[in-house]
C-alpha cells in the first residue's frame, strides 16, 4: 500500500510535547481478555452467565477463552515493551481471586496477577490495578436478601461491603508492588446498563435497582478506599474511574438547558456528587422521587463514599446531545436510542425518559456508531479540574472501534484511528495548557478483545488479534502511537504506511 498523509488541523504546526513523566499507557479488562473461564478455580460472573444466555450477545459469543491473555501474559507485555509504553492498566478478575465473592482467596487467581505484575516492572511498566471492572462474582447476584425474591447483586448492601473485603484481598497480594488502584471502573454501566436498560450483565430491567445499584457501588467504592488506604504503602495512590458524560444541550432553550441538566445528574452527578462532594443533589433526588424515596441510603454511607482520593480517572468516547422530549419519537420498539449505549425497551435513564430525547452528535462515526468529537474530552478534563481541584486526572479509557481488517501482507492499516487518536491527544494538550493537571493518557485498548454486548463483532485494539489463532498483530495506529509514546511529542502531520 503506498503511504497515506492523515493530516489534522494542527497540521504543518510544531509538535506538541507533554509534560516530563506523562504516562503513555493501554488499558484492558479481565472478561474481555483473559478467558480461562474455568481454570485454576474461577467461578462464574454475572459476564459468565449473561454471555451463555441466548440473545444477550451478538453472534452468541462469550469470554470463554476471549484472546487468551491468562495463558499469553508474557507475549502480551512484550507488545507493550516494544510498542514502548510506559503503563498498563488490567483489572482482577473478583470470581478468580474470590469465587464466591467471600471468603478465603484462590492463591492460583492471585499468582496469576503477581506474575503478570512482576512482568509488567521487568519491563519498566507501571502497572494500575483495577479492582472491579463489571465482573461480579455470580453467587453475589444469586444471594437474595432474606424475604426477597428480586435477586441480590449491586442493588443489595451486602455487595459494598463484601467489594471491601475483596479489596483488602487483592491489596495484600499486590501492594508490595503495585502503586496505582482504582476502585471501580465506569460504575454507571454497572449500575444503568445492568439493571436498567439490561444491555450489560446481569441483564435486569428495574429503575428502582438501578438506583440502589449506584448508590452501593459508591459505598463500594469508599469501602474499597478504606481497605486500600489501611494495607498500602503511603505511596499508593489511589483513585477510581468514571465515564462522564459531556452533555450538551440540543439548542440554548430553558427546556433544553433543562434536560441536560436531567442527563447530567444522572450520568454524573450520582457519582460525582457522593465521591467527590459527599452528598446527592437535590434535584437528582427531585426527579426520581417518583422512582424511590433513597431511604436505603443510611447513616454516614455518603461520608463513607468522600473518601480522599489521589486522583480521578475519565473515561471518554463520545458526547451526549439531549433536548426536551419529542414524545413522537418514541415508539418503544427496542432500537437504539441515540444515547450510544445499545438497543432497549428499557431505559437506563430513570426519571428522565418523559423529559428528555437524545440526539446524535454531528461528526465521523465509528464502527460502534459513535461521533468523534475530542473537544468533549477536553471539555470534561476543564470540568474535572474544577470540580476537584489539586486532584491530579488521567484519561483510563479512549479510543475508538472501526472495521479492521488484515491486508494481503497481513498488516493492518487503521488510519482513521490514528486520526482519532491524534484529535483526542490533542484536546488533551490544550486541557494541560489550560490549566488541566492531567498525568497520563491510557489508549482503549490494547488487543483487540469481547467487547460485552457486541461480542466479538467491535475491534477497540491497537493490536490485532486474529481469534481463530490467537495471532496478534500490531496495527498502524500501534506503531504510530508508539512513536508518540516514546517521544512523548504528538506530531502535527501525520503519516501511515
Amino acid at each position: 500500500m503506498s503511504s497515506t498523509s492523515v493530516r489534522s488541523s494542527l497540521s504543518g504546526a510544531a509538535n506538541l510535547r507533554f509534560p516530563p513523566g506523562f504516562l503513555w499507557g493501554a488499558a484492558t479488562a479481565a472478561y474481555q481478555i483473559e478467558g480461562a473461564a474455568r481454570e485454576d478455580g474461577r467461578t462464574p460472573s454475572i459476564w459468565d452467565t449473561f454471555s451463555h444466555t441466548p440473545g444477550k450477545v451478538l453472534g452468541g459469543d462469550t469470554g470463554d477463552v476471549a484472546v487468551d491473555h491468562y495463558h499469553r501474559w508474557r507475549e502480551d507485555v512484550r507488545l507493550m515493551a516494544d510498542l514502548g509504553l510506559s503503563a498498563y492498566r488490567f483489572s482482577v478478575s473478583w470470581s478468580r481471586v474470590q469465587p464466591t465473592g467471600r471468603g478465603p482467596a484462590v492463591q492460583r487467581g492471585l499468582d496469576f496477577y503477581r506474575a503478570l505484575v512482576d512482568e509488567l516492572l521487568a519491563h519498566g511498566i507501571r502497572p494500575m490495578v483495577t479492582l472491579y471492572h463489571w465482573d461480579l462474582p455470580q453467587e453475589l447476584e444469586d444471594a437474595f436478601p432474606s424475604g426477597s425474591s428480586a435477586g441480590g447483586g449491586w442493588p443489595e448492601r451486602d455487595t459494598a461491603y463484601r467489594f471491601g473485603e475483596y479489596a483488602g484481598i487483592v491489596a495484600d497480594a499486590l501492594g508490595d508492588r503495585v502503586e496505582m488502584w482504582s476502585t471501580l471502573n465506569e460504575p454507571w454501566c454497572s449500575a444503568f446498563l445492568g439493571y436498567g436498560s439490561g444491555v450489560h450483565a446481569p441483564g435486569r430491567t428495574d429503575p428502582v435497582a438501578a438506583l440502589r445499584a449506584a448508590h452501593h457501588l459508591n459505598l463500594a467504592h469508599g469501602l474499597g478506599v478504606q481497605a486500600l488506604r489501611a494495607r498500602l504503602p503511603a505511596r499508593a495512590r489511589i483513585g477510581v474511574s468514571l465515564n462522564p458524560s459531556a452533555v450538551r444541550p440540543l439548542t440554548p432553550s430553558a427546556a433544553d438547558q433543562d434536560a441536560r441538566r436531567r442527563i447530567d445528574a444522572l450520568a454524573n452527578r450520582v457519582f460525582t456528587g457522593p465521591m467527590l462532594h459527599g452528598a446527592y443533589d437535590d434535584d437528582l433526588l427531585a426527579d426520581t422521587a417518583r422512582i424511590t424515596d433513597w431511604a436505603f441510603v443510611q447513616d454516614d454511607d455518603l461520608r463513607t463514599a468522600h473518601q480522599p482520593l489521589d486522583f480521578l480517572g475519565i473515561n471518554y468516547y463520545s458526547p451526549a446531545v439531549v433536548s426536551a422530549a419529542a414524545r413522537d419519537e418514541a415508539d418503544g420498539s427496542g432500537a437504539p436510542r441515540p444515547d450510544g449505549h445499545g438497543a432497549s425497551t428499557h431505559s437506563p435513564w430513570p426519571g428522565a425518559d418523559d423529559h428528555v430525547s437524545f440526539h446524535r452528535a454531528p461528526g465521523e462515526l465509528t464502527a460502534m456508531d459513535w461521533p468523534v468529537d475530542p473537544t468533549g474530552l477536553k471539555d470534561l478534563l476543564l470540568e474535572y479540574t474544577a470540580q476537584a481541584p489539586g486532584v491530579p486526572l488521567y484519561v483510563t479509557e479512549n479510543g475508538a472501534a472501526y472495521d479492521d481488517r488484515p491486508g494481503a501482507g497481513g498488516q493492518v492499516h487503521d488510519p482513521e484511528r490514528i486520526r482519532y487518536l491524534h484529535g483526542h491527544l490533542a484536546a488533551v494538550h490544550e486541557a494541560i495548557a489550560a490549566g488541566a493537571d492531567v498525568r497520563g493518557y491510557y489508549l482503549w485498548s490494547l488487543l483487540d478483545n469481547f467487547e460485552w454486548a457486541y461480542g466479538y463483532s467491535k475491534r477497540f485494539g491497537a493490536v490485532h488479534v486474529d481469534y481463530a489463532t490467537q495471532v496478534r498483530t500490531p496495527k498502524s495506529s500501534a506503531h504510530w502511537y508508539a512513536k508518540v509514546a516514546t517521544s512523548g511529542e504528538l506530531p502535527g502531520e501525520l503519516t501511515t504506511d
